[in-house]
C-alpha cells in the first residue's frame, strides 16, 4: 500500500520501456514495432517474474513508454546479501561472511538497491538477470532507475551509496583544506609583494600535502565502509566481448591518441584564434558598434568550443566502448581521463596565453595584427586595385598612385582625414594593452564563472521546469516539494488510472522523476578539480583566488545536495574504493603548479628586479621591468618597455629561457618533496592510525573465529602439539649398543665442544 506521500514503499527500481520511437512513423512501421514492444515486454515481465522478483507496468509520460516497478521480496534479498558476502569474503575484503544460520540485519536504501540492480543488470556469467540499457538483447530498455526518497534522513552514502559518499568525503575534506590557501592568500594580498615566491612556495607544499593526505583518507575511508578491493568482485559490463588479450586492448587505448590529439590541437587553434580576437582585434575596431564587437570573442567561444567538444565527448565514448573494456570502474576512468585532458585545455588556456604571449610580447603582437590585418604590401592597380580600394573605404585612408623602382605604379595606403574602423597607428598600440588582464582573468574565472555555474546547477532547472510545464499545460509542484494538487485534465478511458486519484498522483510524481536526466558525478568532480588546477597552478597571480574557492565550497556543499535530490534521477548505488582517475589528475595538476608558480615568479616578482639571479645588462633589466609591468605587479600600472622591442627581444627570450630552466628545477623539487610527505603522511595518518589498527585487529578476530569453525584452526593445532599428554614417548633402548644407535635429535655436542675448546687451551 502506498504511504502518505503516496509512494509504494517496497518499490526497488523503476524500469523505463519505450515501446515505439519518438520520432513518427508510417503506420505499418509503428505496427512493427509495436508487436516486436510487445514480445520484448512480455518477456521483460516473464524473466523478471521466474527471478522471484515481482514486476508491474503503467503508461509513461508519452505515447509509447512504459514504466515497469520492480520490487524483489524479502527472501530473495537475504539470498543475495549471503551470496554477495560469501563472494566478498572469498576475494578478501573486510566483511564477516554470513551463513545459514545467520540472521541477515536491516540493509540500507544504497544497499538494497544496489544488491537488486545488480541482479537485474548483471550478465548471467556473473549471476544476472542480463537486463541492461546497453544490451542489444534489450534494446527497448531506455533506463534502470531508483526512486527518490526525499524525506531521507540516513547519511549521504546510505542513501546513495558510496561513489557517491566518497565523492561528498572529498568535498567536505577539500572544502576544509582550502582554509588555508583562503587563509594565505588573504595575508599575501594585503601584506606580500605581488607573485610572492613566500606565497607559491607555501601554495604547492599545500598542494602535495593534500593529495598524498587524500591518497590515505581515501582507503581509510574504504575500511571504514568496507568496500576496500572492491574491484576485485565488480561485475562485468554487459558489453563487454571475452576473449580479448591484454595487450589487444592496450593497442586499442593507444589508438585513441592521435584522435585526442587531433582535437587538442583543433582546440588549441579555435581558443588561440578567439584569444587574439578579443585581446588585440577588438581593441583596434574604432567603428560603429564598438561596445557590441567587444562581445564576438565570447560569441565565437560559445558557438564553437561546446560544439567541438560535445563531438569529442561523443567519439571518445564511442572510442572507450571499442577498447572493450571489462569492467564499468576502468571503462569510466578511461573516458575520464580522456574527455578531462580537453576540459583543462579549455580551462586552462586563456591564461598560459595571457601569462607567456601577452605580457612578454603583447605590444609586438598588437603592432603584427595590425600589420598583417589591415595593411598590406604596395599592389597594381591592375591587379589589386578593387582590394586596395576595399581596404581603403572600410578604413578611411586614401589611395595615391605613385611610381615604383620598376617605373610600375603602385597604390599607397595614406591615412585619410577621418581615420577608419581600425586604429592603424602603431604608435598607439602599447595604450590599447591591459597589465591588469592577468588579474581580471583570474577573477573571471573564480568568481564569475563559478557564480554561472552554480545558477546553471540550481536556478535554471527550477526555471526550465516552470517552463516547460507550463508550456505543457500543466501546474505540477517541483519534485520533492509537499502538497499540491496537479492540474485537472481530460483523459480518456483507456488513459484513466485503475487505482484512483492516489495512485495517479503517485505515478505523475514517477513520470516527472524518470524524465530527469541522470546524475553523472564527472561533471562535480570535474568542477572541483579545475578549481583546485586554478588555485594550485594560476592563484600566484590573484591569491584571494583560494578565498573564492573556499566560499564557493561552502555553499557547494548544499548546491550538490539539491542538484542531486532534486534536478536529477536518483542514481544507482556504485560500491568504490577511490576517486579513481580524479586523484591521478589532482597529482599531476600539483606538479604543473609547482612548475608555472616557478616560472611565474620568477618572470614578474619585483623581489628578482635587481637581484644576482639576473645579469646586470641594461637590456635585461628593462626586459625585467617590461615583465613585472606588463603583469600588474607594480603599482605604477604602466606596461613599461616592449619585451619585443629590438633591443630587448633578445633579453625577454633569455629570461623566458631561464624561466623553462627554473620551472625544470622546481619539477625536482616536488618529486622529492612529494616523497617526503608520502612518507612522513603514511606514518602518521595510515601506520600510526588507531582505526586502521582497531580494522586489521577486528578482520583477525574474524577469521581466527572462522578458521575455528571450520576445525582448521592453528592456535588449537599448536596447542595440542605442546600438551605433554597427547605426546608418545618412543622407547628407550638400553645396553652397549644404545650409544651407537642413538638418534640425531637425541643427543647434542655443543656443551661438550666448548669444553673442549677451553681443556685444549
Amino acid at each position: 500500500m502506498p504511504d502518505r506521500s503516496g509512494l509504494p514503499q517496497e518499490v526497488d527500481l523503476v524500469i523505463v520501456f519505450r515501446a515505439t520511437s519518438k520520432n513518427t512513423h508510417a503506420k505499418q512501421q509503428t505496427k512493427e514495432e509495436a508487436r516486436k514492444a510487445e514480445r520484448q515486454y512480455v518477456r521483460l515481465i516473464d524473466t523478471l517474474t521466474y527471478a522471484g522478483l515481482k514486476a508491474v507496468g503503467r503508461r509513461g509520460e508519452s505515447l509509447g513508454q512504459l514504466v515497469v516497478f520492480v520490487t524483489c521480496p524479502r527472501n530473495h534479498i537475504e539470498h543475495l546479501v549471503r551470496k554477495e558476502r560469501h563472494s566478498d569474503f572469498l576475494s578478501g575484503l573486510p566483511v564477516t561472511p554470513v551463513t545459514r544460520e545467520s540472521i541477515v540485519g536491516p540493509l540500507s536504501p544504497a544497499d538494497r538497491i544496489r544488491l537488486v540492480h545488480a541482479y537485474i543488470a548483471s550478465t548471467p556469467t556473473d549471476g544476472g538477470l542480463g537486463i541492461s540499457p546497453g544490451s542489444s538483447e534489450w534494446d527497448l530498455v531506455e533506463s534502470i532507475t531508483p526512486l527518490h526518497d526525499r524525506n531521507f534522513n540516513e547519511m549521504i552514502r546510505e542513501q546513495f551509496g558510496d561513489s557517491v559518499g566518497l565523492y561528498f568525503a572529498f568535498l567536505g575534506s577539500y572544502t576544509k583544506f582550502l582554509a588555508f590557501p583562503a587563509a594565505l592568500g588573504s595575508f599575501s594580498y594585503f601584506f606580500l609583494t605581488p607573485y610572492s615566491p613566500l606565497y607559491s612556495i607555501l601554495l604547492c607544499v599545500w598542494s602535495v600535502v593534500f593529495v598524498e593526505w587524500w591518497r590515505v583518507r581515501e582507503r581509510i575511508l574504504s575500511l571504514r565502509f568496507g568496500t576496500r578491493g572492491s574491484f576485485r568482485v565488480e561485475k562485468r559490463r554487459v558489453s563487454y566481448s571475452p576473449g580479448q588479450t591484454w595487450w589487444g586492448r592496450e593497442i586499442r587505448i593507444l589508438a585513441s591518441l592521435p584522435v585526442i590529439l587531433l582535437f587538442a590541437g583543433i582546440l588549441i587553434a579555435i581558443l588561440t584564434f578567439i584569444f587574439v580576437a578579443e585581446a588585440f582585434v577588438t581593441h583596434l575596431y574604432q567603428g560603429p558598434g564598438k561596445q557590441l564587437i567587444g562581445f564576438s570573442p565570447t560569441i565565437l567561444f560559445v558557438a564553437l568550443v561546446p560544439r567541438v567538444l560535445g563531438l569529442y565527448q561523443a567519439l571518445a565514448a564511442r572510442l572507450t566502448s571499442w577498447e572493450n573494456h571489462s569492467h564499468q570502474s576502468t571503462y569510466n576512468a578511461s573516458l575520464t581521463l580522456k574527455t578531462f585532458a580537453l576540459s583543462a585545455i579549455v580551462a586552462y588556456m586563456s591564461l598560459g596565453l595571457s601569462a607567456f604571449i601577452y605580457v612578454p610580447f603583447g605590444e609586438g603582437v598588437m603592432r603584427f595584427v595590425q600589420h598583417s590585418l589591415f595593411s598590406g604590401p604596395a599592389v597594381s592597380p591592375k591587379n589589386g586595385g578593387l582590394t586596395s580600394r576595399l581596404i581603403a573605404v572600410l578604413n578611411g585612408t586614401v589611395v595615391q598612385a605613385s611610381v615604383a623602382t620598376d617605373g610600375i605604379n603602385a597604390a599607397k595606403f595614406v591615412p585619410g582625414p577621418k581615420g577608419g574602423l581600425w586604429d592603424m597607428d602603431v604608435d598607439r598600440a602599447r595604450q590599447k594593452l591591459n597589465p591588469a588582464r592577468l588579474r581580471d582573468q583570474m577573477f573571471a574565472y573564480t568568481v564569475t564563472n563559478q557564480i554561472i555555474n552554480t545558477f546553471q546547477e540550481i536556478g535554471l532547472p527550477f526555471i526550465m521546469r516552470f517552463v516547460t510545464n507550463f508550456r505543457n499545460g500543466r501546474n505540477t509542484p517541483k519534485p520533492g516539494s509537499p502538497g499540491g494538487e496537479p492540474k485537472k485534465r481530460v483523459v480518456f478511458e483507456d488513459e484513466k488510472e485503475k487505482g484512483g486519484m492516489e495512485e495517479r498522483m503517485y505515478l505523475d510524481k514517477v513520470r516527472e522523476e524518470v524524465a530527469l536526466p541522470e546524475y553523472s558525478l564527472f561533471e562535480d568532480y570535474s568542477e572541483m578539480v579545475i578549481q583546485f588546477g586554478y588555485v594550485v597552478v594560476w592563484s600566484t597571480i590573484w591569491p584571494l583566488a583560494g578565498v573564492m574557492a573556499f566560499v564557493n565550497n561552502i555553499f557547494e556543499l548544499q548546491s550538490d545536495t539539491i542538484k542531486l535530490t532534486v534536478h536529477h534521477r536518483r542514481p544507482i548505488p556504485v560500491r568504490t574504493d577511490t576517486i579513481g582517475p580524479w586523484l591521478d589528475a589532482l597529482s599531476f595538476l600539483a606538479w604543473l603548479g609547482a612548475l608555472t608558480n616557478a616560472a611565474l615568479v620568477y618572470l614578474f616578482s619585483p623581489e628578482f628586479l635587481r637581484t644576482s639571479a639576473l645579469p646586470s645588462t641594461v637590456n635585461v633589466l628593462q626586459a625585467k621591468e617590461h615583465l613585472v609591468g606588463a603583469s600588474g605587479a607594480n603599482s605604477s600600472g604602466t606596461w613599461g618597455v616592449d619585451g619585443s622591442s629590438e633591443e630587448t627581444y633578445n633579453a625577454t627570450k633569455e629570461l623566458l629561457i631561464k624561466a623553462v630552466l627554473v620551472a625544470f628545477a622546481a619539477s625536482h623539487g616536488y618529486l622529492i618533496l612529494r616523497i617526503v610527505v608520502r612518507h612522513v603522511v603514511e606514518r602518521i595518518w595510515w601506520k600510526g592510525s588507531k582505526e586502521v589498527q582497531e580494522r586489521e585487529r577486528e578482520e583477525r578476530i574474524m577469521k581466527e573465529r572462522f578458521l575455528e569453525g571450520t576445525g582448521t584452526s592453528v592456535l588449537h593445532s599448536t596447542k595440542s602439539v605442546l600438551e605433554p599428554e597427547n605426546e608418545v614417548s618412543p622407547p628407550v633402548e638400553t645396553g652397549l649398543g644404545a650409544e651407537n644407535k642413538m638418534g640425531f635429535w637425541d643427543h647434542d655436542d655443543g656443551v661438550d665442544e666448548i669444553k673442549r675448546l677451553v681443556k685444549e687451551s
